[in-house]
């Protein structure tokens, strides 16, 4: 049966501190078992305490992921914002490693003046720089994750993050099940996204977001809601993994109730028969 590691995008609501320990302890109370750590608005961690929050981490059972910050694109005219943007990533990485977390998810470039081949063509190559450089530097584990996006103007569709998951070593797709239901137009097939993911990339861990969305003007757009939108529909999503073998997922809920849809999501998949251990 597939195993599945369920948590918030950042430290817990109803987390009394703030911090990201605090946060791990507090979704271990919940009953949760996985956490993504925001740097959304820059690396500000310390070394140090990435390499705590790594050993509270795995002493309470929580899965660790991180989210790389907003202010990166690779396909930016502007050299110096290149430079800059896999400095960033490679900031994600190095604390990403030091907690013990096994992938980063990143918004890794818009389209801008480049036809998407052209920004597809470069992605792979300034990405692949910074695997190289990363693994040079020591960081041995932690996962490249290209997010999948919604808006039609930034690098991420489902096609881009398996193809360019191919062809760089190091690379995986980090789905946001929600920003592919928009840029599919409302339309979600999530077998055909898993089978792919396994037999295209053999993944054996997938790892993603969920949350639903808003439609404005006839189309769905990158603003996050609580999931009972069903934009797109969770319980379709957890049926077809509880048919899935030699598989397991992260689900990291970015609603913007965080733990509180985690756990209604927990109580879906229980319904189900999932049991969490």
């Amino acid at each position: 049966m597939v195993k599945i590691y369920l948590g918030p995008a950042g430290v817990p609501l109803s987390s009394k501190k703030r911090s990201t320990i605090d946060g791990i302890r507090t979704v271990k109370e919940l009953g949760l078992n996985a956490m993504e750590v925001e740097f959304v608005q820059g690396v500000k961690m310390k070394p140090e305490a990435a390499e705590e929050a790594g050993k509270v981490a795995e002493e309470l059972g929580v899965r660790l992921s991180v989210h790389a910050p907003y202010f990166i694109n690779l396909c930016s005219d502007d050299k110096e914002k290149v430079k800059a943007s896999k400095a960033r990533i490679l900031d994600t990485a190095d604390r990403a490693e030091r907690m013990k977390a096994d992938a980063i998810a990143i918004h890794i470039a818009f389209y801008g003046k480049m036809s998407p081949e052209e920004c597809y063509q470069q992605v792979k190559f300034e990405l692949g720089e910074v695997v190289d450089t990363a693994r040079s530097q020591g960081i041995k584990n932690v996962k490249f994750g290209v997010e999948t996006m919604a808006k039609e103007s930034a690098f991420g569709t489902i096609d881009e993050v398996i193809s360019i998951s191919k062809e760089v070593k190091g690379v995986i797709p980090y789905i946001d099940w929600a920003h592919t239901f928009a840029r599919q137009g409302g339309k979600i097939d999530y077998s055909e996204i898993i089978d792919r993911l396994q037999k295209e990339l053999n993944l054996t861990h997938i790892n993603s977001h969920f949350e639903s969305l808003v439609f404005r003007n006839g189309k769905y757009v990158d603003e996050h809601l609580p999931i009972d939108t069903e934009a797109p529909p969770f319980r379709s999503l957890a049926e077809e993994l509880l048919k899935r073998e030699n598989l397991s997922i992260t689900l990291i809920c970015e609603s913007p109730e965080l733990e509180r849809d985690a756990l209604k999501m927990k109580k879906v998949l229980e319904e189900l028969g999932y049991k969490f251990s």
